[in-house]
């Protein structure tokens, strides 16, 4: 299993199928989430540090353990990164229904 780079900002994917991909994201304390509107519904998983998660107009502390979902195509960032952030994200894949 690859090790996420912890010098920078950075996401490394290790799973993808056909309805679902998993990345580990690392921010640095103090840096800028490039983060943008996915087309696919998300799932973040702290694993470690402290910062907020703006979801639209809605504003979330996040440490260790928080879960939050994000539905597709909502502006999100993460922001005041007080501590090296390490997150689980997980993306759902588009589903054309009938």
């Amino acid at each position: 299993m690859n090790r996420v780079e912890r010098s920078g900002v950075n996401l490394r994917e290790f799973l993808r199928t056909p309805s679902l991909s998993c990345s580990i994201y690392h921010l640095p304390a103090g840096s800028k989430d490039m983060t943008s509107a996915y087309e696919e519904d998300e799932l973040y998983l702290v694993l470690e540090g402290h910062a907020q998660l703006r979801v639209g107009d809605s504003e979330h502390q996040v440490e260790p353990g928080t879960l939050i979902y994000v539905r597709a195509a909502c502006d999100h960032a993460f922001f005041d990164i007080q501590q090296d952030l390490t997150v689980l994200a997980f993306f759902g894949a588009l589903i054309a229904r009938p």
